[in-house]
């Protein structure tokens, strides 16, 4: 395999169709789709189902393609290592974060982050955990900071706690489940939740089987996004769980916390990380300034900073 082929396989999976991967790298489609035929003969195996709409991922595409991104990410990490000897802070920092903690933290963050270190290119996910994790695991980002899950496997993945928070199940002011005092009252009711395949045995532990009960799976609506769940919670008439700080953020109606019997369990925010991947002085520099931030309005008397840090406990 050569790194131009495996380029060609990840843009190809980015764009989702040759024309659009040529175009994004700058070659002709002539060349990416060569690159692309010499893997395939070299591997032995077909990679791409091409079609009208451009092009699919066979199942050795999809875990060549995991490899693939690993491969180039550590390459680049080792460009920019390179370049930090040569007394050089440059290159791109992708990160994932939790959509509460981007709202009440980051932007102080960023403004540290880009006096020390104006010449790194910041890429920012929105990073509910579900999300996030397999981004982290294919190479996709740098680091997560998002509610560390029961499900987050320990041989892959590295944590650092910040602070932690509770979660309640809120709906909108006039919807029936404000006058539910019990999970048991709201299991006919439509859910609105972010989970994935890994994530969905703790979840439905921690909101249901716990307690004793269950809930129908046509009942639960996954939503990738804080901005969705909100919406779908708002607007769609549904209920679901929420991070208590998250509320915070809201413009316009806030969603009321439901007084029911079963409690959910506390989370807890942390720096997640591929375990033993290198990090560069932009992640480190980052990281130290979120710690800083956290520290800092964690003491302050300002008023929006006595109510945020009344929600959270900080454990650095």
């Amino acid at each position: 395999m050569k790194l131009h082929q495996l380029q060609a396989l990840v843009v190809v999976a980015d764009t989702g169709s040759i024309r659009a991967a040529a175009r994004l790298s700058g070659l002709s489609q002539t060349a990416v789709s060569k690159a692309l035929r010499e893997l395939e003969r070299d591997q032995k195996l077909p990679l791409l189902a091409r079609n009208a709409n451009g092009v699919a991922f066979t199942s050795a595409g999809q875990k060549l393609l995991a490899h693939a991104r690993l491969v180039i990410s550590q390459l680049e990490r080792a460009d920019e290592e390179l370049a930090e000897i040569r007394g050089e802070h440059v290159g791109r920092l992708t990160i994932a974060v939790t959509p509460w903690v981007m709202q009440a933290f980051i932007p102080l963050v960023l403004q540290r982050f880009r006096s020390q270190m104006p010449d790194i290119q910041l890429e920012l996910f929105e990073g509910l955990s579900a999300v996030a994790l397999p981004r982290l695991r294919d190479g996709a980002i740098d680091f997560a900071i998002v509610p560390q899950i029961s499900a987050m496997p320990e041989q892959e993945f590295e944590s650092e706690r910040l602070v932690s928070f509770n979660s309640y199940v809120v709906a909108r002011h006039d919807h029936p489940a404000t006058h539910a005092r019990s999970i048991s009252e709201l299991l006919n009711m439509d859910w609105a939740m972010n989970f994935t395949v890994s994530t969905y045995p703790a979840q439905m532990h921690d909101l249901f089987w716990q307690h004793g009960f269950d809930v129908e799976p046509r009942r639960l609506h996954s939503a990738h996004s804080a901005t969705l769940l909100l919406e779908l919670i708002n607007q769609a008439n549904m209920i679901g769980p929420c991070p208590e700080p998250l509320l915070l953020g809201v413009t316009g109606e806030v969603p009321v916390k439901l007084d029911i019997a079963e409690k959910l369990q506390g989370r807890t925010v942390s720096i997640i990380r591929r375990k033993n991947a290198v990090q560069g002085a932009a992640a480190r520099c980052f990281v130290d300034c979120i710690r800083d931030v956290i520290r800092q309005r964690s003491r302050s008397s300002r008023p929006e900073d006595l109510r945020l840090f009344d929600m959270l406990e900080v454990l650095l």
